[in-house]
């Protein structure tokens, strides 16, 4: 491909190949296949590749010098090296295409990675009677075959995988033959949809978050009807409850038909009893618990978009019975609160929070949750507003008086005046008193005291317990247990978007326009060092993100096989900053319109 094709002309590509960056079929160019496993990620030398089949395997691609990274996306590689041009994408879940240099200066390999011991692995070389040379390496424990082809101009190679050698080979063949660059161009048109953005930089990133955002998409598969999110391809490969409303946010904004299947494919996970699980996989199996219910500000933020009222009326009453589910049964005490789960895990106190191992929960009691209230009771405003929309008033006033009445007993009960704070409430009415960013969620509510808004402002820029340099912590610096071990200090974007919209809805634009800017600034400086967009982040920022805990400290090398360390290519991280960037990027230009009329 020539420096001026249509695919190196662009400009503010992400370009950074980055160890442990998802590499992927989207679903969003066709169908994927999660129980094959047949996902890679970036691997530490050169452009190799580990594929995560059951038993590992690593593609090696390695140019005699690394060269300029062009492109570097979930499913596009593109860098100029010394030799020439190198590329690799995928032509279809199961197939990647390549090219090497024209002078051939780079190899292509495809090996044991070492983890042999998982199975048995046979690797064989088969030469073609049109000069190509197959690599087949075959998997006599599960099954699986992955052929690597590398055609006859020793340029162009096809890695395929199959059930079969057959299979796996033809897929190969037939991928070899390909206009690879109409591929390429294939997989990049999704970025036209993004309106560019005024720094190079930011534009970049935000690009970034939408390559992120398209890996981790997945057509409908097994149980599953539509297409559906995964908070990331590996380790992960599930669907989960509230990742999938916050990956919508984002989707909205590029393609809001697919938004609503996000949403839809979770709200189709309801069992008979109402609930809807925290986690559900395309083989049918799903979790005992929930999570944070947020689906109905979800289907009211996309309604907002597609203005289709037929997603309302079928959204409705599956939010209704959800939300019925949860009242009547995580109000246990009957006041009115309500209480998460708790789990015997030492390590996942409560994996139905989403906070799984915050300090709020290592005394293993049930707590009226100052956050599963907030949620809830904000979520039941939004099925007011839903019914209201459809032409139903008395179901309208019905959520709308229960949304009330929740709210008054938030800031009824889990107010401290003393602390200025919001606590979680132990079962014999005592405080908690763990400070956690749990506490700022009362924001997201219609009646919240203008005065407590002041106090919670005053607490988030204190140094001595939100205020740190990259806020908000996921606890404060004050508890005993603040660290960077996922929920006990590390700042999530999840929760800062949350602090984020509860700022915007108490009527503080600016503090919410600060904070928005700290947290792009802190991501857009760990994607150009590590090129990745991670699952959280040190609130003193002093320690990289790969360095964090992550239910215990991390390994000194890298290795998913091993242990999860901080999750890399994470979703909603992704999602939630392209939001913020659009944001920002609209507020400037609403502000450049009327500096321009004013003149």
């Amino acid at each position: 491909m020539k420096a001026d094709s249509r695919t190196s002309s662009r400009k503010t590509m992400p370009n950074i190949w980055g160890e442990g960056a998802l590499f992927a079929f989207s679903g969003l160019d066709g169908e994927t296949d999660t129980q094959s496993q047949f996902v890679a990620t970036a691997g530490v030398d050169g452009y190799d590749l580990l594929i995560h089949t059951p038993t590992r395997r690593l593609l090696k691609l390695r140019p005699a010098d690394i060269g300029e990274v062009l492109i570097a996306t979930g499913d596009v590689l593109l860098a100029d090296t010394a030799g020439g041009e190198i590329m690799m994408t995928y032509a279809a879940w199961h197939t990647l295409i390549g090219r090497l240099p024209e002078n051939r200066s780079a190899s292509v390999e495809f090996v044991d990675d070492g983890d042999a011991h998982k199975a048995e692995l046979i690797v064989r070389m088969e030469p073609c009677s049109d000069g190509s040379t197959l690599t087949i390496t075959e998997d006599c424990t599960n099954g699986d075959v992955i052929v690597l082809l590398l055609a006859a101009d020793e340029r162009t190679w096809s890695l395929a995988f199959g059930k079969h050698a057959t299979e796996a080979t033809n897929r190969a063949i037939s991928a070899i033959r390909l206009d690879w660059q109409q591929v390429v161009e294939d997989r990049l048109s999704v970025y036209n949809k993004l309106p560019e953005l005024s720094d190079p930089a930011r534009a970049r990133l935000l690009k970034k978050c939408l390559s992120v955002m398209k890996v981790n998409t997945l057509s409908a598969e097994g149980s599953i009807d539509h297409l559906w999110s995964t908070p990331d391809r590996v380790p992960h490969r599930a669907m989960w409850l509230w990742d999938s409303v916050f990956h919508s946010f984002a989707m909205n904004r590029i393609d809001p038909d697919n938004a609503w299947l996000f949403l839809r494919s979770v709200l189709e996970t309801q069992r008979s009893d109402g609930m809807i699980p925290h986690m559900s996989k395309v083989d049918g199996t799903a979790s005992p618990i929930t999570q944070p219910p947020i689906l109905a500000w979800g289907v009211w933020e996309n309604y907002r978009y597609t203005q289709r009222r037929t997603d309302l009326a079928y959204a409705l009453p599956r939010l209704e019975r959800y939300m019925m589910w949860i009242l009547a049964n995580r109000d246990t005490n009957r006041n009115g609160l309500l209480e998460w789960m708790i789990e015997g895990n030492p390590l996942c106190r409560s994996g139905e929070s989403g906070m799984d191992n915050s300090p709020r929960f290592d005394e293993a009691v049930l707590l009226d949750a100052v956050d599963f209230s907030s949620y809830a009771a904000a979520d039941m405003m939004y099925i007011s507003l839903i019914a209201e929309e459809l032409g139903d008033k008395e179901r309208s006033l019905r959520w709308s008086r229960q949304s009330a009445a929740m709210s008054a007993a938030i800031h009824r009960q889990l107010w401290d005046e003393e602390d200025g704070f919001y606590y979680d409430l132990a079962m014999d009415g005592s405080r908690s008193k763990v400070m956690a960013v749990s506490g700022f969620m009362p924001m997201l509510l219609e009646n919240m005291p203008t005065a407590r808004t002041e106090r919670l402002l005053a607490l988030l820029h204190d140094p001595q317990y939100f205020g740190t340099p990259l806020p908000v912590p996921s606890t404060a610096v004050s508890e005993s247990a603040f660290c960077t071990d996922m929920w006990r200090g590390p700042v999530w974007i999840s929760t800062n978007y949350l602090v984020i919209t509860g700022l915007r809805k108490q009527g503080k634009e600016e503090e919410a326009n600060k904070l928005a800017e700290r947290t792009i600034t802190a991501v857009q400086i760990w994607y150009e060092r590590y090129g990745v967009i991670f699952e959280y982040f040190d609130a003193e920022d002093k320690t990289p993100p790969p360095a964090c805990s992550r239910k215990g400290p991390p390994l000194e090398r890298y290795d998913l096989r091993r242990k999860i360390n901080t999750i890399r290519d994470f979703h909603w991280s992704a999602a939630l900053i392209a939001c913020m960037l659009l944001d920002v990027q609209t507020a400037m230009n609403r502000t450049a319109y009327i500096r321009n009329s004013t003149l």
